[in-house]
């Protein structure tokens, strides 16, 4: 469907900024967003903290500027509350990977297992789930199931392996990956790394293992955000989504950022499901009341469960 062109003169900041006021309106945005739309963010973050930005708001409309997966994670938190998407197309390769049907049998195959499902997935799966995890809390996550108790973890297998690992817990992957995250080439990093000897690796636990190798340190978005604040390095390479480096470079005006290449030519270190989100979409849906993300009433109950348990672990 087209999408109906913005006069060129308007002031979308300011128009935003009106709306925010008639609606009594908040938008989140995810660090992954066009660095317009983080500008005019009432909330920027990752999963958990917009999770939890979510949960506590008092705001009478949401608008919820990242995927479609997060959206609905706002929906389950806030029944009767709109949600309001700029792009109902912006989707997850994680969550279109694990369709819930497929994972029910996934689950019923192994029985016993509790089941912890990184946030990136939809609210029909996060209903077949015991507890959601993020990347900024999966550790803790997983060490708070009782030792012996066996685990399916899904649906991204890079995280899985990455917390397996710090945790020693073993546990039964669901096979899906980031589109994004799976891409980053170590053999490019290497070549930047000669290029730039001063220059920390920092990596999203979403990433393969030989880059998460070259790593010197590795976390979530507001992981990798605070460690690049707080560390004295000159400069830093960074294996995630592009969209973070608008706030490294904020914090840190001083130090150099260089996004961490596939290994090709092309834009891969960009989510193409986020960048469907623009400024103009973001006016036009505040504008419209549309289009809204809704979760029904039998799934969005039993996926609040497994949220709830997730950000009480998290306070």
């Amino acid at each position: 469907m087209a999408v109906e062109r913005v006069d060129p003169t308007l002031d979308l900041f300011a128009e935003i900024a009106r709306l925010k006021r008639e609606l009594n309106a908040v938008v989140l945005a995810h660090f992954y967003q066009e660095p317009d739309i983080q500008d005019v963010a009432d909330v920027i973050g990752d999963s958990l903290a917009l999770a939890q930005a979510a949960e506590r708001t008092r705001a009478d409309v949401i608008v919820f500027c990242g995927v479609h997966f997060m959206a609905e994670t706002a929906a389950i938190l806030n029944p009767g509350k709109p949600v309001l998407v700029p792009d109902l197309a912006a989707g997850c390769s994680l969550s279109d990977g694990c369709p819930a049907p497929e994972f029910e049998r996934f689950v019923q195959a192994h029985p016993g297992h509790a089941v912890i499902s990184y946030i990136n997935c939809s609210a029909a799966v996060k209903a077949l789930s015991d507890i959601i995890c993020t990347s900024s809390n999966a550790e803790r996550i997983v060490r708070s199931v009782p030792a012996g108790q066996p685990i399916i973890f899904a649906p991204d297998q890079q995280l899985g392996r990455y917390v397996a690992k710090q945790t020693g817990r073993e546990m039964v992957l669901w096979p899906g990956s980031c589109s994004v995250h799976v891409i980053f080439s170590a053999k490019q990093i290497i070549r930047l790394k000669a290029e730039h000897p001063d220059a920390l690796v920092l990596a999203h636990p979403e990433c393969e293992e030989p880059v998460l190798r070259l790593a010197d340190h590795i976390a979530s978005t507001t992981g990798l955000l605070n460690f690049s604040k707080s560390s004295p390095a000159p400069a830093f390479i960074v294996a995630t989504e592009a969209g973070i480096l608008h706030q490294m470079k904020k914090a840190s005006p001083g130090k150099v950022f260089i996004p961490a290449p596939p290994d090709n030519g092309c834009s891969c270190n960009e989510c193409p499901y986020m960048r469907l989100n623009t400024l103009e979409k973001v006016y036009l849906c505040m504008r419209d009341r549309t289009p809204q993300v809704t979760v029904s009433e039998a799934i969005r109950v039993r996926a609040r469960v497994p949220l709830d348990r997730m950000l009480e672990l998290s306070r």
